[in-house]
């Protein structure tokens, strides 16, 4: 998204700035201010306000998180190293009835004072947020 506020902003910008050229051309050429009325209205107004709207689209570019190109998110373990590490070498917990084995920092276990150690649960299938260990 920033990339796009990015590129939007400098060819907005450039295109102003190309039209407030092109209209101080035309009016330079003319000596009576009737005839510069139109380059004013066709050219350099309208320049002026795409300037203010590139400047507009590059300082939102600037607010974002990722400006310019963003990296691409590894695909696979391989290029990952793997599944993320333990975050802590207690055993994983479940929820009494439940089905999955989480992590004791697990924001789906954290504050559950009925969370139990999952050892020796073999149906237990790791959960798909903190993944207590490799599948």
């Amino acid at each position: 998204m920033a990339r796009l506020l990015w590129r939007g902003g400098l060819v907005a910008a450039a295109g102003g700035a190309l039209l407030c050229v092109l209209g101080w051309y035309g009016i330079s050429g003319e000596r009576f201010a009737e005839r510069q009325l139109p380059y004013l209205a066709s050219c350099t107004v309208p320049g002026a306000a795409l300037i203010v709207a590139g400047a507009v689209l590059l300082a939102a570019a600037a607010r974002t998180d990722t400006p310019g190109p963003e990296p691409a998110a590894p695909d696979t373990e391989e290029e990952t190293g793997g599944p993320p590490p333990p975050s802590s070498d207690d055993p994983p917990l479940r929820v009494p009835g439940g089905t999955l084995a989480h992590r004791p920092d697990c924001p789906l276990v954290a504050d559950r004072p009925d969370a139990v150690p999952a050892a020796g649960d073999a149906e237990l299938a790791p959960c798909p947020v903190c993944e207590p260990w490799p599948p």
